[in-house]
């Protein structure tokens, strides 16, 4: 019976299993994604994301806890210098698993776990928008006096046109 068993043991005892998500979870941090079974990438995702969250607050203690878990230096430094103010503002959910389909050799359930933060396709529409800049901004408020003045004397052959500069900007890019 497997009462109150919560994680899988991934048919590993503890210090494997406990190395294996280590050197998961660094390769994960390391490249921003890997392929893995299912399995495995479940188990990694409830490994990574509470470190993730540690990091989020750069305190020694956070660190060594962090680095008791992942036990490679240089990892922990990068979870703690990029990937830390990367996922800041999110609340929570730090990876995405996506299935692949079944690995050919045994037919194992295949996926990728991603940081979520660092895919450009997913979070192409999420990117806030360069604003262009505008040169040459003409007054709208003398340019409509002058129309409506020419306008109300019938002088409108002398008045200058009236150009809508936003129109001719989207028409030039």
């Amino acid at each position: 019976m497997r009462h109150g068993k919560k994680f899988n043991h991934l048919s590993r005892k503890t210090a494997h299993r406990k190395s294996m998500l280590a050197n998961m979870a660094c390769s994960l941090i390391e490249h921003k994604r890997i392929n893995t079974t299912v399995a495995k990438a479940k188990a990694l995702q409830q490994f990574v994301e509470p470190m993730i969250t540690k990091s989020k607050e750069d305190t020694t203690h956070n660190r060594r806890i962090v680095y008791s878990r992942l036990r490679q230096k240089e990892v922990v430094a990068e979870l703690f210098r990029d990937v830390a103010p990367k996922v800041g503002d999110r609340p929570g959910g730090y990876t995405r698993i996506i299935k692949l389909g079944n690995r050919l050799g045994d037919n194992a359930d295949m996926a990728m776990i991603e940081l979520v933060d660092y895919n450009e396709i997913y979070n192409a529409d999420k990117q806030p928008k360069k604003k262009t800049t505008r040169r040459g901004r003409a007054k709208k408020a003398d340019d409509t006096v002058d129309a409506t003045a020419a306008a109300a004397t019938g002088t409108a052959a002398t008045a200058a046109p009236v150009v809508d500069k936003k129109a001719t900007n989207e028409e030039e890019e």
